[in-house]
């Protein structure tokens, strides 16, 4: 069987796949369950980031920087699959 060459862009490629599907299926989560334990256990979370972004005015050009993460139990378990993922490969 061929192994991938470890590479930081490929780790780098197997978390972020892996925090989007956890994201993804949080919020396919959220749709379709009611309010209850499970909802509290995997969809509650919390955000990091910079809340206002930052704006850099330089007259002639104009910089808005910001970024946000949200994050909760689906997000971190998918983080973790991606990589154990990338440990197999």
């Amino acid at each position: 069987m061929a192994t991938l060459q470890r590479t930081s862009s490929m780790f780098l490629f197997f978390v972020l796949l892996g925090g989007l599907s956890g994201g993804i299926l949080s919020e396919i989560l959220r749709r379709v369950s009611s309010t209850g334990f499970v909802h509290d256990i995997f969809l509650k979370g919390f955000k990091v980031g910079l809340t206002p972004p930052v704006t850099i005015d330089l007259h002639m050009v104009s910089f808005t920087l910001g970024f946000t993460l949200q994050l909760n139990l689906l997000t971190v378990l998918g983080i973790i699959l991606g990589l154990y993922t990338y440990r197999q490969a």
